[in-house]
């Protein structure tokens, strides 16, 4: 009966990189979407804000696992066969994360105190002059923490990505698992791996927090 070895580690850590490309893919694609949406959330259009919020209310009502198989499967329907996993796992993940990220960024825009609003009118700017100049420098700051902490989600919901086919990290060790049966071993070394990939990040925003002084009169 064969045993972990080194060709086992260096597979789970190629895992691990694919983990780490595909939580940017949905970081970076579900923020840009997420914008938009957080935008269009605190539009002064009422069917832009009805349209953001039902987006929102059904990303996050639906588990990520469901949204995995509407892609996937949804896709292949539609006559595009053979459909990558990345490229399924990616959509996923994008559209989980811009549902979360959205709600996020416009709490946080929202936030912003009245009187920042009201002074950027008198001055009188633009509505983008008044966003993009007075309201969204102070919201980054802080939708700063929230945002890290939020990438600790991504990283271990993208264990999901396995139920259309994409070999990440957590896959990895059920292939490795069901070859030499070695369970404690095989997932202890996964879940020191992801460890080592979500601990920096919690502390980061952890650090960022107490930092930015979010919360703190």
């Amino acid at each position: 009966m064969p045993t972990f070895s080194l060709v086992h580690l260096e597979f789970l850590l190629v895992a691990a990189q694919w983990t780490i490309g595909l939580s940017i893919a949905a970081f970076v694609g579900g923020g840009l979407v997420g914008f938009v949406v957080a935008l269009a959330r605190i539009s002064d259009l009422r069917l832009l804000r009805i349209a953001a919020m039902i987006y929102i209310q059904l990303v996050q009502g639906t588990p990520l696992l469901i949204l995995l198989f509407v892609i996937y499967f949804g896709i292949s329907l539609l006559g595009f066969n053979n459909l990558p996993a990345l490229f399924a796992a990616c959509a996923g993940l994008i559209v989980y994360s811009s549902g979360f990220l959205a709600e996020i960024w416009r709490g946080c825009i929202e936030s912003v105190p009245k009187t920042q609003w009201q002074a950027a009118e008198c001055l009188a700017l633009t509505p983008w002059q008044r966003m993009v100049k007075v309201i969204l420098p102070q919201a980054a700051r802080i939708a700063t923490a929230p945002t890290v902490g939020f990438l600790v989600q991504i990283v271990k919901n993208t264990s999901l990505a396995s139920v259309v086919g994409f070999v990440e990290l957590a896959q990895a060790g059920k292939l490795i698992n069901n070859s030499i049966y070695e369970p404690f071993t095989v997932f202890m070394i996964v879940a020191l791996i992801y460890f080592a990939i979500c601990f920096p990040l919690s502390t980061w925003s952890r650090r960022l927090e107490r930092k930015l002084n979010v919360g703190r009169r």
